[in-house]
């Protein structure tokens, strides 16, 4: 058996350098949402949303797009710690292209690996309840999937400052 290729989480970003992004942390159920500010240097939860149907959902993220004058979406890609891909970031290909589709906007994909971990670590440490906790984590992870595509994004830029 061929051991398969790591995943690329777009090294080479199709969407725009400024204007507003649009995270989204997939899930067969619910999505979260973030956006980042125009300078995209910054990104901040936005909402949880409980999948329905592909229009009602397609109503909501164009809702989104309308709403913060986004220029691009960043869509969570989740890949075996070895960076392989799976069955999972294969939905995740698939529903971003649905996204490109409905949106008509370019997007990208981003490494999600430890972004729900994180997220649940976060609101742990703020003591909230589990039914709280499960309110706001797709919308945190949705955070930390764009914050830190913005933050590799940078990295990556000739002249970049490093540690």
């Amino acid at each position: 058996m061929q051991t398969p290729e790591p995943v690329p989480t777009s090294p080479e970003p199709t969407v725009p350098t400024t204007g507003r992004l649009l995270g989204v942390d997939f899930g067969t159920k619910r999505l979260g949402f973030a956006v980042c500010n125009a300078e995209q240097t910054i990104a901040s939860p936005v909402e949880n949303y409980t999948r329905q149907t592909p229009a009602v959902d397609a109503k909501c993220v164009l809702r989104l797009v309308s709403e913060y004058r986004i220029v691009g979406l960043v869509v969570g890609l989740p890949v075996h710690l070895s960076g392989n891909e799976s069955q999972k970031s294969r939905e995740s290909k698939a529903f971003g292209a649905w996204l490109q589709e409905v949106t008509k906007l370019p997007i990208a994909y981003s490494d999600e690996r430890y972004s729900s971990a994180f997220a649940e670590e976060h609101l742990m440490s703020m003591s909230f309840t589990k039914k709280k906790r499960t309110a706001r984590l797709d919308m945190l992870a949705a955070q930390y999937i764009l914050q830190g595509f913005i933050e590799g994004k940078r990295e990556a830029e000739p002249g970049a400052l490093s540690d």
